[in-house]
């Protein structure tokens, strides 16, 4: 995929019917996923983050990294204290990791000194990497406004951002306010929206299940080819109706072989009508699908 049009997909991470991580089917996933956008970001918010130990999480980015090279992960290892963060930061960087993204503080309120204090914590730990923020204030309830991140990342010298939920409609905000830094949507609607404020890309829930079409929408993106990207804007727009939840994009990845629709957190699977419309847009994308399994409805 060229430049012009970047998508990280934010891989959800598939469990057994046990519940135990299921590595092969996370190690298919990369490759198929890996193979069509621009790179992972692994463990985040999709990934299920909160319900993965740090051995879990460190071996998740390892996997990654293998099936599809550091340069090309980012590895979440945001925690809700700096110390812990830090940890991770560590240990994923001694597994090889460059690229790091880190969610801001949640469950407590937190000041702005707070704020950069944390993520100067983990920029000691990693001083030499790639260092995001992710901002989801609906997730933390620490809303980062553009006017606050920019003196923040600055100093702490992030790379960028991931801005998802209500950020990300301030996304051009976040550009001009911190300008030379790579900041990322979570808003995976409409690529080219994003493109078109400044920012560096998507970072994506949806390009997990349906990484055919991100690739088709950003090569038609990159090439000038409107008609087309129209054509595919639109078929991304069937795929945005049927919801963003974990449990819908596990569903739509079982039936495409990718493991079973097992999570660990409450996900919000498809009711029967949601299921049935997920069932008839997989059966419209193209092989392969490595395992397809039969999912009654």
């Amino acid at each position: 995929m060229s430049r012009g049009a970047v998508v990280f997909s934010a891989v959800p991470t598939l469990f057994g019917t046990d519940g135990a991580i299921d590595l092969e089917a996370n190690r298919a996933l990369y490759a198929f996923v890996g193979g069509l956008v621009d790179g992972l970001f692994v463990a985040g918010t999709t990934g299920e983050f909160p319900a993965l130990d740090d051995a879990e999480r460190l071996d998740l980015f390892e996997l990654a990294m293998a099936e599809v090279g550091p340069d090309r992960v980012i590895a979440h290892i945001g925690a809700p204290d700096a110390r812990h963060a830090g940890r991770l930061a560590r240990a994923a960087v001694a597994r090889g990791a460059k690229r790091l993204a880190a969610i801001t503080p949640y469950y407590l309120a937190v000041r702005p000194d707070e704020l950069t204090a944390h993520y100067a914590q983990i920029r000691e730990a990693a001083p030499d990497q790639e260092l995001y923020a992710y901002i989801f204030a609906e997730r933390t309830s620490v809303p980062v406004p553009p006017p606050l991140f920019a003196p923040l990342a600055f100093e702490v010298g992030l790379a960028g951002a991931k801005v998802s939920g209500s950020a990300s409609a301030d996304l051009a905000g976040y550009v001009a306010a911190a300008p030379g830094l790579r900041i990322f949507s979570g808003n995976d609607a409409n690529p080219a929206a994003t493109m078109r404020a400044g920012g560096a890309g998507v970072i994506s829930g949806r390009s997990s299940a349906y990484p055919e079409v991100y690739a088709a929408l950003t090569a038609a993106l990159d090439a000038g080819n409107d008609a087309a990207a129209q054509r595919h804007q639109e078929a991304l727009d069937r795929i945005v109706r049927l919801g963003a939840s974990i449990g819908r994009l596990k569903y739509a990845l079982e039936l495409r072989g990718f493991g079973r629709a097992v999570a660990r957190m409450t996900v919000d699977p498809p009711d029967q009508e949601t299921a049935a419309a997920i069932v008839a847009r997989v059966a419209s994308l193209p092989e392969p699908r490595p395992n397809p399994v039969d999912v009654t409805i």
